[in-house]
């Protein structure tokens, strides 16, 4: 991949920077909010904008029907989500597609916490790039 093509490409390697610093900190078997926790503190430490849990409304029919949370919003760029385990689920995979969905961002982190350390994937948004 062209390194010059890389979205976000500073932000997203400075993400996973710290997601690698977390594990370091923490290692493997934590609840996945201890890991939030921990990414928090690192975006704090780094002066990093974000949002963590950061709500969208379910609307149906013109009505909210429910709220749902964004791990975190990065810099109002980079939607990052992460869970413990071994694989990238195609549960998770349907919800981050419906996270750049709903906010229009261009690019998603997914990042695993696993027994051997950290997985990641960068997900785009296919209906956003060309904005």
């Amino acid at each position: 991949m062209d390194d010059n093509k890389v979205l976000y490409k500073d932000l997203s390697y400075q993400i996973v920077g710290i997601l690698f610093n977390v594990y370091n900190d923490l290692g493997y078997g934590y609840k996945e909010k201890y890991y939030e926790k921990g990414t928090e503190q690192y975006f704090i430490n780094q002066s990093i904008k974000y949002v963590r849990r950061a709500p969208y409304q379910i609307v149906a029919g013109g009505k909210m029907i429910a709220m749902n949370y964004i791990d975190f919003v990065v810099d109002n760029k980079i939607v990052l989500e992460l869970k413990k385990g071994n694989h990238f689920s195609k549960q998770n995979m349907d919800q981050i597609k419906q996270y750049l969905q709903i906010t229009g961002l261009k690019l998603t982190i997914l990042a695993n916490f696993t027994p051997n350390g950290v997985k990641f994937i960068r997900v785009l948004n296919p209906n956003n790039l060309q904005k």
